[in-house]
């Protein structure tokens, strides 16, 4: 009974760290473009945004660790480098998105301030919760996330059953990649190998002391939190696309939100959900910069001084990335996410399947080609991609932005059959 009521209770706490607000304006939009197609970036999209992490959770219940150890096997000095990149990855883009958010569906509407502003005052506040940390948000993050909740089944409710008849066709070539890849923007396989670590503070702290106990209650919450995602998205994805000859075709993804809040809930409703929204978007920025802070403290005997310099390091940067609009922080995310997301499919991977298919060896080879393989696609957003024609068709699936995936299984199964090969020569 008590691990039930510890499933549930976790299950919840993991559900509310990853349901990022910033993350709510994606998927109707990814719906507004596929139109009849929303099921196939529905499959996309929640690969990458929920069972991805979901993995992230359950290789977390088999290492018990932090986040440092998923890449120890390849070497500690990569694991720490692969670490740095990730939380400054973090307080870089996510973090700044969610003053963006913030501005751009509670402030702007109602005030018509500039960006400028509301990302200096949203920021000047995130330092001062930063420096003095108390329970103030973690009890109004656990009433925020069940009310936006509850909102957010009720638009996609009425949405799905008084939606209009009529539907535009899809904007995707491919619409499953499409979502696969808009995946990458919830940073939720980032958040899957941040938040592990905590959970695991959390029940060492709590008195859990067997290995087995932990494990099965991580699996279990980590599922319950990921099926909650699931429900979500997937509705917020259908709803876009039942919707998608009601709004112009160049609708933002934060007026999109707020329209379909308004025509299912009506203008109250949709201001209601804006002001949610700004809340848990400033709780989600307090928690990375936060967690990003005491990783650089730790790294430095527990220094006072570096988490306050981390700190302000990352609200200056907030400041002047969140002044940005929410389109053009998502598009500079992505060569970054191209870099790191490859990289972190694969250490979930390694760290999940049976440890004797995953030796040091293997994560090392498999980690480096992944790496090497993925810079075509990383490069493809920064430079022009006619320099990247040559190599782009000689590798499989480059085309698609994927040009890593068959190289790393292939290495993966290389090592381990040379492996077994030396093994059976040698007995």
């Amino acid at each position: 009974m008590k691990n039930t009521k510890e499933t549930f209770a976790l299950g919840f706490g993991i559900f509310a760290a990853f349901f990022g607000a910033g993350n709510l304006i994606l998927p109707p939009l990814l719906g507004f473009k596929s139109g009849p197609d929303w099921w196939l970036v529905a499959l996309g999209f929640l690969l990458s945004a929920t069972v991805i992490p979901f993995f992230a959770l359950f290789a977390h219940a088999r290492l018990q660790g932090t986040m440092l150890d998923f890449g120890n096997k390849a070497s500690k000095l990569f694991s720490l480098i692969f670490c740095l990149c990730v939380y400054t990855i973090a307080i870089t883009l996510p973090c700044p998105r969610t003053a963006a958010v913030t501005h751009e569906m509670a402030i702007e509407p109602f005030f018509g301030t500039s960006s400028l502003l509301t990302s200096g005052v949203y920021f000047a506040l995130v330092l001062l919760f930063v420096m003095n940390r108390n329970n103030v948000l973690q009890i109004l993050g656990k009433y925020l996330t069940p009310l936006i909740a509850v909102i957010l089944f009720a638009i996609i409710c009425i949405g799905i059953f008084s939606s209009p008849e009529t539907m535009q066709p899809s904007q995707f070539e491919s619409p499953f990649l499409g979502g696969f890849f808009e995946g990458y923007q919830t940073y939720d396989a980032l958040a899957g190998l941040l938040t592990g670590g905590i959970v695991i503070i959390s029940l060492n702290l709590k008195g859990y002391n067997s290995f087995e106990e932990k494990k099965s209650i991580i699996a279990r919450s980590g599922f319950i939190a990921m099926l909650g995602l699931f429900i979500i998205y997937a509705g917020l994805i259908a709803t876009g696309a039942f919707y998608n000859s009601e709004f112009p075709g160049d609708i933002s993804r934060t007026e999109l939100l707020s329209g379909l809040s308004s025509t299912t809930l009506g203008r109250i409703g949709s201001t209601f959900l804006s002001v949610l929204v700004a809340l848990a978007c400033f709780t989600t920025a307090v928690g990375i910069i936060v967690g990003t802070s005491d990783f650089f403290k730790g790294l430095f005997k527990e220094s006072k001084r570096v988490y306050f310099i981390t700190a302000l390091i990352c609200c200056l940067i907030g400041v002047l990335v969140g002044q940005f609009n929410v389109k053009y922080i998502i598009d500079l995310a992505l060569p970054a996410l191209m870099f790191i997301y490859p990289l972190t499919i694969v250490l979930i991977f390694l760290n999940v399947i049976p440890t004797q298919y995953a030796s040091s060896k293997v994560f090392r080879l498999v980690v480096l080609v992944t790496f090497v393989f993925s810079i075509p696609d990383f490069l493809g957003f920064i430079i022009q991609k006619e320099y990247l024609a040559g190599i782009v068709e000689i590798i499989p699936l480059a085309k698609h932005n994927l040009g890593w995936l068959l190289p790393a299984l292939l290495a993966f199964v290389l090592v381990n059959l040379l492996g077994k090969r030396v093994e059976v020569k040698s007995s």
